[in-house]
């Protein structure tokens, strides 16, 4: 009988261990929802959550040794550089015509250089600054370069530009016009490039679009978002594939569409209406916990973010002379994120059902569900510009 109290304990404490690794699964299920609201208020990330920070250069000889260089950004980052460095402009009135676009372009011709091996910088002219008129949503600052007065090999050097664009900055050159024509990804950290050799093979490029594209969905919380929400009631993995294969399928369709500039929509539109499916979905577990019948919707769904994809994939400059391959990646790699995202958290909402009996808790999901719809709101009025940005 000695035993019994002692045999007590040890149950009591193994029920103990196993209330403190239940509470713990459900605190970390609500911080993973409470990281997308923390998205939302903009502590982790633009509302948007298609600001990847990458801006485009092309070049293109125009005669012996001088360049035109193109050089876009997504309006919205241009914005915030712009804004970041207002003390290079202080006292400036920008209001009269023209003086916006002036020094906009001086803020990028201080920024990007060319020069030859010796360091002697070539001539730089300020051509153009603006909207770019084949994107309404970005910016275009068009330069010249005379390298007359130089000798030798021309570098181009984006480096304080990627400086501005901040850690995660990336550039995507294109060299047109030249024998070793073709694109390349620049980085903060790369040394300037040398217009003399040849460009990124295809499989480099693709490389890089593939990272690009797990980097889009791993930081695109308003996809994550809308994806939790959509399997918080799943009790098995196969109503979840169903989910997945049907959003991956239609994202794709219109991804390819845009890309490919067959299909497009202006990204104001798309940014809100893809908020407003995440309300829906956050909504819609209130009254329905039917997962298995979910594909149908996520399919009509995933024609929105599909267009939210493109514009990612856009801000970065398809390679004109890689559109296929570059897509490709780029689509592999959104989806590569999102199974590891998704593969992170069935296990959990699996592991609660064999610790409830099957019965997951009623107010948990309705918790996760009200602060997803919450989320979506603000994302919502935010993106049509109710609640600034």
């Amino acid at each position: 009988m000695s035993g019994t109290p002692a045999f007590g304990m040890v149950r009591a404490n193994q029920n103990n261990k196993e209330t403190l690794k239940m509470t713990g699964l459900r605190r970390r299920l609500i911080a993973l929802v409470l990281f997308c609201v923390g998205a939302s208020l903009g502590l982790a990330g633009p509302a948007s959550a298609h600001t990847p920070d990458i801006s485009t250069g092309k070049i293109a000889p125009q005669g012996e040794r001088v360049y035109v260089l193109d050089v876009g950004f997504l309006a919205t980052d241009l914005e915030r550089m712009f804004q970041d460095t207002m003390d290079e402009r202080s006292g400036v009135d920008l209001s009269p015509p023209g003086v916006l676009e002036e020094e906009i372009g001086k803020f990028v011709g201080k920024r990007v250089a060319m020069r030859d091996e010796t360091g002697r910088a070539c001539m730089a002219k300020v051509e153009k600054a603006g909207e770019d008129p084949t994107n309404q949503d970005s910016a275009l600052v068009v330069l010249r370069f005379d390298c007359t007065g130089t000798t030798g090999k021309i570098f181009y050097d984006p480096t304080k530009l990627l400086a501005a664009q901040g850690s995660k900055g990336k550039h995507l050159v294109s060299l047109i016009g030249t024998p070793n024509a073709g694109e390349t990804m620049r980085y903060p950290q790369d040394p300037p490039l040398d217009l003399a050799q040849p460009m990124e093979t295809t499989a480099q490029l693709m490389k890089k679009f593939f990272e690009a594209g797990v980097e889009h969905i791993v930081t695109g919380y308003d996809h994550l978002c809308f994806l939790f929400a959509l399997i918080l009631w799943a009790h098995r993995v196969w109503p979840v594939v169903k989910i997945v294969t049907a959003f991956t399928i239609s994202h794709s369709i219109t991804l390819s569409l845009a890309a490919l500039n067959i299909v497009t929509l202006p990204s104001t539109l798309t940014e809100a209406a893809i908020a407003l499916s995440i309300i829906y979905v956050a909504a819609e577990n209130f009254w329905s916990r039917d997962v298995g019948k979910r594909w149908r919707s996520t399919f009509l769904f995933g024609f929105i973010h599909g267009f939210g994809f493109a514009s990612a994939l856009t801000e970065m400059g398809v390679p004109q002379g890689a559109v296929v391959p570059a897509l490709a990646a780029f689509n592999i790699g959104v989806e590569t994120g999102q199974i590891a995202i998704v593969s992170a958290v069935l296990p959990v909402l699996l592991f609660i059902d064999r610790h409830t009996d099957g019965k997951r808790h009623d107010k948990l999901v309705y918790a996760l569900s009200a602060i997803i719809g919450l989320a979506g709101a603000f994302w919502f009025l935010q993106r049509i510009g109710v609640i600034p940005g």
